[in-house]
């Protein structure tokens, strides 16, 4: 069942996108070379904890870190540690949520670190492009292959691989609700409705689809090493369009 957000539910989802926002608004002003992701993630934590929300993350079916941070061909799930610490040349992933008065806020970024080759820049840059394409058919009256098939038509452009056992998912009380959103064509043909809460994640690759999950069963990486990248917004549906909730509120 696809839970509908009352006003109320969407006023507090808005606020805890506002917190995301802040992480990946100061993400982008400390990510260089030769921080480690733990570093990310002690600034991320302080962030969420000091505008009084929790990390949606941390803790989640035992993942030790408040936010993901994967990089390079490294798709998602890439766990903080001390000794992880990203070089010239990088693009990192970083995903994160914030749960305020128990409605959740859920959102990816890649970044650059330094100057990044133009492969990457290509791959980031498609990668944006098909979350927003997907955002722009989050309307009433669409259906959710519509938004599959946007993120999907700019990947096939770019002749980027499409990662298919990860995609995006309804949000809210939960970080995880229904309907799961594939990042390509499947014939879902569920209407979306006044209300509804997807987290729209296009995750693209510069090789294969194929991903692999490593020993320590969370990070997940593409199958023949070459880059990944993700962005990720929340995006509510609504009379007068697609809300996304996970930007800095004016």
């Amino acid at each position: 069942m696809i839970n509908r957000k009352s006003r109320e539910e969407i006023k507090l989802m808005r606020h805890a996108g506002h917190i995301v926002a802040l992480v990946h608004q100061k993400m982008k002003e400390v990510i260089e070379p030769g921080i480690s992701t733990k570093e990310l993630d002690d600034i991320a934590h302080k962030i969420i904890k000091e505008n009084r929300a929790i990390p949606t993350f941390l803790g989640y079916n035992g993942f030790p870190g408040c936010i993901c941070a994967s990089i390079n061909e490294q798709v998602v799930h890439g766990i903080p540690h001390e000794n992880v610490k990203v070089k010239e040349g990088d693009i990192i992933a970083i995903d994160v949520g914030a749960t305020y008065r128990g409605l959740v806020g859920d959102s990816a970024w890649s970044y650059a670190v330094g100057e990044i080759d133009e492969d990457k820049k290509r791959l980031m840059k498609a990668t944006e492009e098909s979350l927003y394409a997907g955002i722009e058919q989050m309307r009433i009256g669409n259906t959710l292959d519509d938004i599959s098939g946007a993120v999907e038509d700019v990947a096939n452009k770019g002749g980027f691989g499409i990662v298919r056992q990860y995609g995006g998912h309804g949000v809210g009380h939960n970080m995880h609700e229904e309907p799961f959103l594939f990042n390509y064509r499947v014939g879902d043909r569920t209407v979306i409705k006044q209300g509804y809460a997807i987290a729209i994640e296009p995750m693209l690759n510069l090789g294969c689809d194929e991903v692999v999950v490593a020993d320590d069963e969370w990070t997940v990486s593409t199958a023949d090493g070459k880059a990944s990248a993700h962005f990720e917004h929340t995006v509510i549906a609504t009379e007068d369009g697609p809300l996304i909730t996970t930007k800095i509120m004016e």
